[in-house]
């Protein structure tokens, strides 16, 4: 199919909004994790407070048990041994109420927190340039928001809470530990400086090797997203790749296996040795008892040292847990810091803080004052000095040899892409002070690649306009001449589409994204080769269509088979981003210049009118990057 412009010319201007790291201190992303939690700090409050009680209930345990071994049983009181026991039964329930509350509360704040950052992820990007989306594979968005933020839910959900649960457990365990013995404390806590720096040195591992999984999971899922789409399908199976397809996939997968393996080995023996340590601690302390004994010092009670090893045994979970939690948070660091960079992308084309919102509909006059675009300063610019006036339900169209800069100019138009000097104005007022939802009211764009969602036909087309009747919509597939077609199928305007509407004929679709456009009713339509890809026959049907849809309407059309644009009011010929020649049809063919030149050519059939001084094809560097396979239609 051909196209205005090469997809390997990609703008130079556009990489400076390749994800950059957001924060490069952690204690500067930490502080931007919290503050995802500020909106929850009520709620997270009740959660702290729920942990700090079911902590408190839990350490009370052991001193009951002293007291049973110390009191109760030796003085044969049965009334305070039934006390005790229903006390420590108390403390169980109560602790285990807590922690299903403190568990459902975070985890609400949790999913809510997810779903702020997926929602704000998707916002970002539906607000970044094109260019982004055409140097960008589409597998690396989707684990972005997928992969990435799902691989968080352990973090914003459980990690958080685990932690002040735990330390909170840790804090009130040692305070017990420290009324019942300090010497025994001491003797628990001497490896704990150990234990600390060992995990730290796998929190880093682990941050490390997840960076790199995260980044194994983006490349594979973009090889599935483009490989096992209907497009990526019919070309591996017409061009007999499928197997080569398969191998390359097998590549993909066999070192992601490698990565995932050494993620979950990263420190597990270390992680392990802490464990082991921590288990063997109590008889260490038995051992410590036994020596206080013989050095002729006060050992602890019976009744104290087994609530002593009670209270040691109870650090050992938290205390483990902790040291885990710590690790995570370093993992979870990573996937945070991936998500932030696409939060922190630069926007380029953003709305005026007071944008003009006009009234009454457009009237449509569309106006290039001086305009000049490109990507990169210093470079030679991809249009220069385009003065321009189209009428109020006049049309253009603007043809010229590829690269010329045709689709570049339609483009500025809906403000797909801002100038860089001059100005784009509609009805008198530039595209840039209009808001986008009147710059949107006011010009359709339907391109030569017509998009369909995987919905039914009737969704397609109320994409336009959401409150549409379906006797409006029926109208609209009139006037585009595929109503017809629509009513013959078994389940009407009820049938699915199919991936990228693989259902319909390039034609089909072609009038499908017409109707959609006829829905949505704008003063200004851009059509960017709307038939340039349609056999003769077909592209007759669409012609008619479009004749339908541009009645009354400012039409912009850019052209590659110039029997489609005869009737324009105005012809403008484009080379090399400026204007060669400009004129009627009947008045460019008696020039007897580029555009007759074209003509010729495209009537002995040729698709690129490189003769006859016509114009060669621009630098790479000066062409726009390819366009999205979608229907633009605002």
């Amino acid at each position: 199919m051909p196209h205005d412009t090469p997809h390997h010319a990609a703008p130079s201007r556009a990489t400076a909004q390749d994800p950059e790291p957001a924060d490069v201190g952690q204690p500067a992303q930490i502080r931007r994790i919290l503050r995802l939690f500020r909106p929850y700090r009520g709620r997270l409050a009740l959660v702290g407070l729920l942990v700090a009680a079911s902590s408190l209930v839990a350490v009370a345990s052991p001193f009951l048990l002293r007291e049973v071994i110390d009191v109760a049983l030796p003085e044969r009181r049965t009334g305070l041994l039934a006390l005790l026991a229903l006390g420590m039964i108390a403390t169980a329930v109560t602790s285990s109420v807590f922690g299903v509350l403190q568990t459902l509360i975070s985890t609400t704040v949790g999913q809510q927190v997810m779903h702020d950052l997926r929602t704000a992820v998707y916002a970002k990007l539906q607000q970044m340039p094109l260019a982004f989306f055409t140097r960008t594979r589409t597998g690396e968005v989707q684990s972005r928001i997928a992969s990435d933020i799902g691989s968080m839910q352990a973090t914003v959900t459980s990690t958080a809470t685990s932690l002040v649960s735990n330390l909170t457990a840790v804090v009130a365990t040692v305070v017990a530990m420290l009324a019942l013995d300090w010497r025994l404390t001491l003797v628990s806590l001497a490896l704990l400086p150990a234990f600390v720096w060992i995990a730290r040195r796998v929190g880093r591992e682990r941050r490390r090797i997840t960076t790199q999984r995260q980044k194994q999971m983006a490349a594979m899922a973009a090889t599935v997203t483009e490989s096992l789409s209907v497009s990526g399908i019919l070309l591996g199976r017409t061009m007999g790749r499928a197997e080569a397809l398969t191998r390359e996939f097998a590549d993909e997968s066999r070192q992601l296996v490698d990565v995932e393996i050494r993620a979950s080995m990263a420190g597990r023996w270390r992680m392990a040795t802490i464990g082991m340590i921590m288990a063997a601690i109590p008889a260490l302390l038995y051992w410590s008892a036994g020596v206080m004994f013989q050095l002729g010092g006060t050992p602890p009670s019976i009744g104290t040292l087994v609530a002593f090893v009670s209270l040691q045994q109870g650090l050992l979970r938290p205390a483990v847990s902790l040291l885990s939690t710590g690790v995570d948070i370093q993992a979870s660091l990573a996937l945070f810091q991936r998500i932030f960079e696409y939060l922190d992308l630069r926007v380029d084309i953003t709305e005026r803080p007071d944008p003009v919102e006009p009234g009454t509909r457009a009237r449509g006059e569309v106006g290039f004052e001086n305009v000049t675009f490109g990507y990169e300063s210093g470079a030679r610019p991809i249009l220069s000095g385009i003065d321009l006036t189209v009428p109020a339900g006049g049309s253009l169209a603007v043809v010229g040899p590829t690269g010329a800069g045709k689709t570049s100019l339609g483009y500025l138009v809906p403000r797909l892409y801002d100038v860089t000097g001059g100005r784009v104005t509609i009805d008198g007022t530039d595209v840039r002070d209009l808001s986008f939802a009147a710059l949107a009211r006011a010009v359709g764009v339907v391109s030569q690649e017509a998009y369909l969602f995987h919905a039914t036909v009737a969704e397609n087309l109320r994409f336009a306009r959401p409150d549409a009747t379906p006797d409006e919509i029926e109208a609209a597939a009139r006037a585009a001449h595929i109503h017809d077609h629509i009513a013959s199928l078994p389940d009407g305007y009820d049938t699915v589409v199919g991936e990228r509407g693989y259902r319909f004929s390039g034609g089909e679709k072609q009038r499908l994204a017409l109707a959609r456009t006829i829905l949505r009713d704008p003063p200004v339509l851009v059509l960017d080769e709307a038939t340039s890809a349609l056999d003769t026959r077909t592209e007759q049907a669409v012609q008619r269509a479009i004749d339908a849809l541009s009645a009354g309407r400012t039409t912009i059309t850019i052209a590659h088979r110039l029997s489609t644009v005869r009737d324009a009011d105005q012809i403008v010929v484009l080379d090399r981003g400026r204007i060669a020649e400009r004129g009627t049809h009947a008045e460019l063919l008696a020039l007897d210049g580029r555009y007759a030149a074209l003509l010729r050519r495209d009537a002995d059939g040729g698709t690129r009118p490189a003769v006859d001084g016509v114009g060669d094809l621009a630098d790479p560097a000066d062409v726009a990057p390819r366009r999205p396979a979608v229907d633009a239609t605002p």
